[in-house]
């Protein structure tokens, strides 16, 4: 995890940014878009900040970054255009929702993905190896791991015998997820219950439904909307006693049970490579789509306690990050 003072001073130095250095001292523009709110990714836009140090690239001195914050789908078009009437050089962006939106605003300015499900399935690029196109980036393989969280959740909860998936229904990339998940459920013999997230206001009833159906754990399928309210969440969790998998680190550091996925803020600094890359003249569609090298299991002993849940010691010796 980057230290929070590391992370303020990284933010402090984008947000001084505009009043420090003017667009014609600076040789490159980077346009941000990004989901959800600066709290939510605070650690994830240090990585990328400290990647683009490593690379020579440092705010205020040879680069600027313009930030767009992305609360609510429905804008992200329109900050897309923004970004692009500003002059920026390369849009960075993550999620499959945006990159989406980014796309359909650029067929030719550089698009690099921080982070995103499902590359070829959302039609983002048409070759992992080879993208064409304006976009590039790096895959979280949260599609992919789907069937790996089923496993967990239930390594985690013997007791578990039904399970509630909650995904976003705006992200074809989490409707990919849960296709995954159905498709192991049954090797598990786990029955599953899919409900759609469409609002912040379903989340309660989703929570509600869970409880009616007696659902005993659930999956919430990694995705940018329900980082944004992972608060929530976390708290429904626990007052319901659901055990519950997240796909980011962040859900268990903020009070949530247990989290499989890829090292998220480590794709955000290979991302910074990308970016270099394509200052330097490289075409986006010639840099191959990357994968992570790096996973994470993290346990919440507190959130196990909480909702009176041993968690076995056999799951517990292979997590990356035990929180007391």
């Amino acid at each position: 995890m980057i230290p929070r003072r590391t992370f303020m001073a990284g933010m402090a130095a984008v947000m001084a940014a505009p009043m420090a250095v003017t667009a014609q001292q600076a040789k490159w523009r980077i346009g941000c878009l990004i989901p959800g709110t600066p709290s939510a990714y605070q650690s994830r836009i240090a990585a990328f900040m400290n990647g683009l140090r490593e690379h020579g690239l440092v705010e205020g001195q040879n680069v600027t970054l313009e930030f767009r914050w992305v609360e609510d789908d429905s804008v992200a078009s329109r900050l897309a255009s923004e970004l692009i009437r500003v002059g920026v050089d390369v849009i960075v962006t993550a999620g499959t929702p945006l990159a989406l939106a980014t796309k359909e605003a650029t067929s030719s300015l550089p698009i690099v993905v921080a982070a995103a499900g499902d590359f070829l399935g959302t039609h983002l690029v048409t070759d992992l190896g080879r993208p064409g196109g304006n976009v590039t980036g790096t895959s979280d393989l949260t599609v992919e791991l789907s069937g790996k969280r089923l496993e967990l959740l239930k390594e985690v909860d013997p007791r578990i015998s039904r399970i509630a998936v909650f995904w976003a229904a705006s992200n074809p990339g989490a409707a990919r997820s849960l296709r995954e998940l159905q498709a192991a459920a049954p090797a598990l013999k786990i029955p599953l219950l899919s409900v759609e997230i469409r609002s912040i206001g379903d989340i309660d009833s989703a929570f509600e439904r869970a409880r009616t159906a007696k659902v005993d754990g659930t999956v919430i399928v990694q995705d940018p909307f329900m980082l944004l309210h992972r608060k929530r969440i976390i708290e429904l969790a626990a007052h319901h006693r659901l055990p519950a998998i997240y796909g980011s680190a962040t859900f268990v550091e903020e009070g949530g049970l247990v989290s499989y996925g890829a090292d998220i803020p480590d794709l955000y600094r290979r991302a910074a490579g990308f970016v270099d890359k394509i200052l330097k003249g490289a075409k986006p569609g010639d840099l191959p789509i990357e994968q992570p090298t790096k996973f994470q299991l993290v346990i919440n002993l507190r959130a196990a306690k909480a909702i009176h849940l041993m968690v076995p010691k056999a799951i517990l010796v292979r997590a990356d990050e035990v929180i007391q």
